[in-house]
């Protein structure tokens, strides 16, 4: 292991010069001095190393906090990076059958507003990039989803059957102006947020309690929605498993680089809702009101209908099908 890292060293203390610079922004001069630089590592194997890093907390070398840091930073960024696209499966799916079933309208709604707070938190605070970024990436794509639920009527459009009319007509025209609207609202608050003179610091600290409790509420109306329906409908796979996997990650990068209880709290209170909608979207996975999840994932999809609104509107379906046969 000791002949390895003496091999290495030459390269490490001559990286090309954005490298240096970048890592020491990353993991600050001391670990990068001595995880990078220097390539100081105990005399044990990697595995070892690496269950040490995770487990042990008194310890006079800097290497186990260290290699919490870098591991912790590069979570956070896997979950920027993941979070850049976690939404469009979801965008993909909405344009595609011109349909919001099975999409909570309120739930994204609050989930945005808390994106929103917490965005201004976080920045205003001062924390590290690499702990909240994903935040700015979701935001943007949660506009694109409540803009297209907005469009499109939301389920109900579905049981009336209007499907694929969305922004035909006066009420689509209506519905179009109301995602307008809602842009322009979203914005303002936005601007009100990241302003010291309209939102000082004390108000913006109740404001993410207030976030915290709009995580939940965002989670509510979703779990409500596919237990009512009694399928997923249009509700993205994708975004939810990944959705669960990332607050399970920021717990960890939460306790390792930012001493905030309201954003730990937050994450944990995130985690176990998103392990509920996750355990009702395996539950539901098969059932007719569920769309082409298997598909969405890569696995053969099996023929099951788009979802409904309504058992009722299902039968009646498949009564008039029975009668033209």
């Amino acid at each position: 292991m000791n002949q390895i890292l003496l091999t290495l060293q030459p390269l490490t203390q001559n990286l090309p010069a954005p490298l240096p610079s970048l890592l020491t922004q990353l993991l600050g001069p001391k670990c990068y001095k001595h995880l990078i630089h220097d390539l100081t590592l105990p005399p044990q194997t990697f595995t070892s190393t690496l269950t040490s890093t995770l487990t042990s907390h008194n310890t006079p070398s800097p290497t186990i906090p260290c290699l919490k840091l870098a591991l912790s930073k590069t979570l956070g960024l896997g979950i920027i990076t993941a979070s850049s696209i976690v939404k469009i499966p979801q965008i993909i799916k909405l344009i595609q059958s011109q349909s919001a079933a099975g999409i909570s309208f309120l739930a994204y709604l609050a989930e945005t507003l808390a994106y929103l707070i917490g965005l201004a938190y976080n920045i205003r605070r001062g924390f590290p990039f690499s702990t909240f970024g994903e935040t700015a990436f979701i935001l943007g794509q949660n506009l694109v989803v409540l803009g297209l639920v907005l469009g499109f009527g939301g389920g109900e459009q579905d049981k009336r059957g209007d499907k694929g009319k969305g922004g035909k007509g006066d009420k689509g025209k209506g519905r179009w102006g109301g995602v307008a609207a809602l842009v322009v609202g979203l914005v303002t608050l936005g601007y009100a947020l990241f302003d010291q003179r309209v939102v000082g610091m004390e108000l913006l600290k109740v404001l993410q309690v207030g976030a915290g409790v709009l995580g939940v509420a965002s989670k509510a109306p979703q779990i409500w929605t596919v237990w009512r329906e009694g399928g997923t409908g249009q509700l993205s796979a994708f975004a939810v498993f990944n959705y669960l996997a990332g607050s399970l990650t920021r717990i960890f990068t939460t306790l390792q680089e930012v001493d905030d209880k309201l954003i730990l709290y937050g994450f944990i209170t995130g985690f176990v809702l998103n392990a509920i909608l996750a355990a009702q979207m395996v539950y539901y996975w098969n059932s007719p009101k569920t769309a082409r999840h298997a598909k969405e994932l890569g696995k053969a999809p099996e023929k099951i209908a788009m979802g409904s609104t309504t058992a009722t509107s299902s039968k009646a379906k498949n009564t008039t099908t029975r009668r033209r046969g």
